[in-house]
């Protein structure tokens, strides 16, 4: 996935200090093989990472050794009542690595750490009106500095990275946020990317943030998703994400899929881009006009308590806009599933999965086949995690294609 990437900043690579094995570039490709599938398939035993892999054996037991001694790989319970020596199934070290993520929300930011499984060990949240680019950078500092303070030397010691889910061209969004121009003006001259590594010593990566909610489907969702899919993620404002073949696609500018700019038609016949009906934005601004603004509560979406007037109305044309931008979209680029997910309770993502699915199969067209229609598996965390997945696969994982395509020679 990190060749589809658009990264910024450093870029990361294996620590070759700790052992001589990482010397080889093919040595370190093979390691990284072995993670990855080890991450899509749960823990192994060393006769299906080498049937799996095309690996010899003994190549196979000199990475798996290596890699428990580096602390990324843990031994199982042997499994006895075979032939021969019982097998011993090896898994993914919690503790192996930490990934720090941070998503710049139009309403708030969050900084977290995961470890190697994709587990939030440490949390740190902002609510603002707006986000700034020196708001976010005295954020993110500050927020390190928090959370590094909580972790022993030899955790401090195996943070692999961060990774930022930013959405591009903040300063074209001014209106839409309620706010002027020039509040906005700054994102056009700051690399964040580049002031926040400059204070620490471990590479930081960008990543449009819908783009990097759907990679995080990709590390850390279900491993039996299609290999193919659109990708929708509502939050302040709504966008997409592309997986071809099991790869992200993040395009020339890093802003493929931007599904949100996709004109769409509404109830009344006029066309309006998907973002200014299908986003959470729209929500709020009906609900600040009946008087119910505090009924979203941005710091956590299973707190909300919206009344069922303005959320049934946002439902029915959120639903109808994304149905127009998923027939519209499979026209172009033939997947066979459209994934949804978004900053919501999940009762309210499946209600509007639901609508989602009934539009698709009314609108009429001719000459292809709809896709299906299915809830997303990460959740209002998706950008974060995201986040924190572009430095865990540029140190530590291959594309999903490379199981097919064997070991490197």
């Amino acid at each position: 996935m990190e060749q589809s990437l658009k990264i910024e900043g450093e870029k990361a690579t294996l620590d070759t200090s700790r052992r001589g094995s990482n010397q080889s570039g093919m040595r370190a490709y093979n390691e990284r093989l072995v993670l990855s599938l080890i991450r899509q398939t749960g823990a192994m035993a060393k006769a299906e990472i080498a049937r799996r892999t095309g690996l010899s054996a003994q190549t196979v037991s000199v990475i798996m050794r290596a890699l428990e001694a580096d602390g990324l790989l843990v031994r199982g319970e042997p499994v006895r009542g075979k032939i021969g020596q019982p097998s011993v199934p090896m898994s993914l070290a919690e503790d192996g690595a930490f990934f720090f993520g941070l998503k710049v929300g139009r309403r708030s930011l969050d900084l977290i750490l995961t470890d190697f499984v994709g587990e939030v060990r440490h949390r740190v949240r902002i609510s603002h009106p707006y986000p700034t680019p020196d708001d976010t950078v005295n954020f993110v500092n500050d927020a390190i500095g928090q959370i590094l303070g909580k972790l022993t030397p030899e955790y401090r010691s195996r943070i692999a990275g961060l990774g930022i889910a930013l959405p591009f061209r903040l300063w074209d969004w001014a209106g839409t946020l309620g706010v002027g121009a020039a509040e906005m003006r700054g994102w056009k001259d700051h690399d964040i990317a580049a002031e926040i590594g400059a204070a620490w010593d471990f590479p930081v990566f960008v990543c449009n943030d819908a783009s990097s909610a759907c990679g995080a489907e990709l590390v850390f969702g279900d491993q039996n998703k299609p290999r193919d899919f659109l990708y929708f993620f509502v939050g302040f404002f709504i966008g997409g994400g592309l997986v071809l073949d099991s790869s992200l696609y993040t395009g020339r500018t890093g802003n493929a899929a931007a599904l949100g700019s996709m004109m769409v038609p509404t109830a009344d016949g006029t066309l309006r881009q998907l973002v200014d009906v299908a986003s959470l934005a729209a929500l709020e601004n009906a609900l600040a006009e009946s008087g119910d603004q505090d009924s979203m509560i941005w710091d956590t979406p299973e707190s909300w308590n919206v009344p069922t007037g303005p959320l049934e109305v946002w439902l029915d044309t959120a639903a109808q806009g994304i149905a127009q931008a998923i027939v519209s979209s499979i026209c172009l680029i033939d997947v066979g599933h459209v994934l949804i997910d978004g900053w919501m309770p999940e009762k309210m993502r499946a209600e509007l999965v639901r609508r989602i699915r009934i539009q698709v199969t009314q609108i009429p067209v001719v000459g292809v086949q709809k896709p299906e229609v299915i809830e997303g598996s990460i959740g209002s965390d998706a950008r974060a995690l995201g986040a924190a997945s572009l430095p865990l696969s540029e140190r530590f994982l291959v594309e999903r294609n490379s199981y097919q395509k064997g070991p490197a020679k």
